[in-house]
């Protein structure tokens, strides 16, 4: 999906105030941390992902993985954090992130 600056200035404010809710460590994506983020993307369409990996190009490759893993669009990364998007085929107004700021 191809998302304009409009669209992705939007979701950035609005993951501004968001915590994380998966987080990548030492043994990077495993299966679990795959299906964890799909689940997430699922529920809440906007979700914020920890990488608590020291070296930054390791980082940035977990960071591409997971998205081709996942097929979801990057919003953004500041340090650490990556900030991911995937639309949900029916999303839910009580867990998506983006129904409940509209």
């Amino acid at each position: 999906m191809s998302l304009n600056a409009a669209k992705k200035k939007h979701f950035r404010s609005i993951g501004h105030n968001l915590n994380p809710v998966v987080m990548v460590a030492d043994k990077g994506l495993t299966e679990g941390v795959v299906e964890e983020t799909m689940r997430a993307l699922n529920d809440h369409e906007l979700i914020k992902v920890k990488f608590a990996i020291g070296d930054r190009d390791a980082r940035q490759q977990l960071i591409s993985q997971l998205l081709s893993a996942t097929n979801s669009d990057l919003i953004q990364t500041i340090g650490k954090i990556a900030l991911i998007f995937k639309p949900a085929k029916k999303p839910n107004p009580t867990l998506s992130n983006l129904l409940r700021v509209q």
